[in-house]
C-alpha cells in the first residue's frame, strides 16, 4: 500500500502548502476546491488507481493470510463466514446477519469453554463488528478469531450458507475457494491505430502496463509507393511485421509477469497475430472489439467472461482426469482414507462438492468419527477444510465442483500420487 500512502501524501502536501499561503480557512477551502475542480481528471485517476491497488492487495491478502491462518492451532479458533451485499440498501441486512452470527458464536464458546480461559477471544468477538464497514462489502465476509488472532477477509466468492466453525484450527476452505476462483491475467486491446495492455484481476483492471513498448504506437509499417500500396500481399506483409513487433513486446511482459493474455480486437487482427506469435499458447482467448465501447470496465468484463469459461473447462478436465485415475486404482473416495492420504502428502488432486461439509470428532491425529451435530463439543465442523489445506500445502491441487458433477465418485474424491 506504499503507492496509496505516497499518493495521499502528495495531496496532503499540496493542501498544506495552500494553508500556509492563505490567511484564513475560507480561502484555504476555496483553494482546495479550485484545485480539485481544475484537476478533476487527476482526482478521478487517483481514485481509480487506489481502487486498483486495493483490488490487487485483496488477492495478495487471501493468498498470504490463509497460510498463516491454516497453521494456527488454538483452543478454540472461531471461523465465521457469511454472504454479503455490495450495495445499499441490501447491505443493511449484513449488519443484522453479522450481529446474529457473532451472538451465536459467543454463546457456543461460553457453553463449551466458559468465560475465563477465552476472555481475549470473547473480547474479539464483542468488538469485531466495529471494525467492519458494510459499505465496502463484497460477496462474502470471513472472520477468524482466537485468543491471539483477529482477521477479517472480504472476497468476491459467495458461500453456500452462513456458518460458524469452532475447533482447534480455522476453517479456511472458503478462502481456498476464493483463491481458486480468482485469476490474474493480461488484456491486450489491439488495433493498427494503437495498442494498449492492461493488468486484470477477475472482472477488474488493476492498471495499464506502461513500459518502453506499451502503449504501442500506431502501425508505422506502411507503403508509400502506389503500386505496392495496392498490392494485397505487400500490405499483408506490413501488417504481419507490425503484429510481430506487438507479439515480441507481449512476450517481454509474459516473461516478467508469467500471465496469459486475452486479446480484444477484430477477427482479422487476431488471426494475423496468431500467425506470427512465438508462443500462441500465451494468448488464452479472444473477444471481438467494440470501438464504441472500449472503456476499461467493459474490457475487463469481456476478459473475465473468457477466463470463467477457461476455469469451467479446467474443472471439467480435472473431473475427467479423476475418472481416468479410477481405472488405475489411484482414487480414494472414503473420507477417512482421504484424510490420512492428505496428511501423508499423497494427495495429487482433490475434488470436493462445493455444497458438501462433514463434521467429525477426532479420535486420534489420523482418525475420526462422523458427528451428527457440528455444534457438538469438540467437533470439527467440516473435515474437508482440513483435508483441502493438507493437499494444497503439500503442492497438490484442490478444486470445488458444482453439485452433481462428481457423479458416482460421491462428494469427495482424491487422486493419490502413489
Amino acid at each position: 500500500m506504499n503507492q496509496v500512502h505516497q499518493l495521499g501524501e502528495n495531496i496532503f502536501t499540496f493542501m498544506h502548502s495552500c494553508s500556509l499561503k492563505c490567511g484564513n480557512h475560507v480561502t484555504y477551502f476555496q483553494n482546495c476546491v479550485t484545485f480539485l475542480a481544475a484537476k478533476r481528471v487527476i482526482f478521478v485517476a487517483l481514485c481509480y488507481q487506489i481502487r486498483c491497488i486495493i483490488n490487487l492487495s485483496r488477492k495478495m491478502t487471501i493468498k498470504s493470510k490463509f497460510e498463516k491462518l491454516a497453521s494456527e492451532k488454538n483452543t478454540p479458533c472461531v471461523s465465521i463466514s457469511l454472504n454479503t451485499h455490495r450495495t445499499h440498501p441490501e447491505n443493511t441486512q449484513d449488519i443484522v446477519a453479522l450481529k446474529n452470527l457473532l451472538k451465536e458464536a459467543e454463546d457456543r464458546v461460553i457453553a463449551e469453554f466458559g468465560k475465563r480461559p477465552v476472555a481475549a477471544l470473547l473480547d474479539n468477538i464483542a468488538g469485531i463488528s466495529t471494525e467492519i464497514d458494510v459499505n465496502y462489502n463484497l460477496d462474502s465476509l470471513h472472520i477468524f478469531l482466537s485468543n491471539d488472532t483477529k482477521e477479517v477477509i472480504k472476497t468476491a466468492c459467495p458461500v453456500t450458507e452462513n456458518s460458524i466453525h469452532i475447533a482447534d484450527s480455522f476453517a479456511i476452505r472458503p478462502l481456498i475457494q476464493a483463491q481458486n476462483n480468482s485469476a490474474e491475467y493480461l488484456i491486450l486491446l489491439l488495433s493498427q491505430s494503437g495498442v494498449n495492455l492492461y493488468h486484470a484481476l477477475n472482472d477488474s483492471i488493476i492498471a495499464e502496463i506502461k513500459n518502453d513498448d506499451f502503449p504501442f504506437p500506431a502501425n508505422a509499417h506502411f507503403l508509400t509507393a502506389p503500386d505496392k500500396a495496392s498490392d494485397p500481399k505487400q500490405v499483408d506483409n506490413m501488417v504481419r511485421e507490425f503484429m510481430n513487433e506487438v507479439d515480441k513486446a507481449i512476450m517481454k511482459v509474459y516473461h516478467e509477469m508469467g500471465l496469459n493474455c486475452i486479446v480484444i480486437c477484430t477477427e482479422d487482427n487476431h488471426s494475423r497475430l496468431m500467425q506470427v506469435a512465438d508462443k500462441p499458447i500465451v494468448y488464452a482467448g479472444h473477444a471481438a472489439v467494440d470501438y464504441n465501447n472500449i472503456a476499461t470496465h467493459h474490457l475487463a468484463r469481456q476478459g473475465w467472461e473468457i477466463i470463467k469459461t477457461i476455469q469451467a473447462q479446467h474443472n471439467t478436465d480435472a473431473i475427467s482426469e479423476m475418472h481416468e485415475a479410477v481405472a488405475q486404482g489411484n482414487v480414494l473416495t472414503d473420507l477417512q482414507e482421504i484424510f490420512q492420504a492428505s496428511v501423508d502428502g499423497r494427495g495429487d488432486l482433490l475434488l470436493v462438492n462445493q455444497d458438501f461439509a462433514q463434521p467429525v470428532l477426532m479420535t486420534s491425529d489420523r482418525t475420526f468419527e462422523m458427528a451428527a451435530d457440528k455444534n457438538a463439543a469438540g467437533a470439527i465442523d467440516d473435515i474437508t477444510s482440513n483435508i483441502a489445506w493438507e493437499v494444497l500445502s503439500k503442492k497438490g491441487r484442490v478444486i470445488f465442483t458444482e453439485p452433481g458433477q462428481l457423479g458416482d465418485l460421491g462428494h469427495v474424491a482424491l487422486k493419490s500420487r502413489y
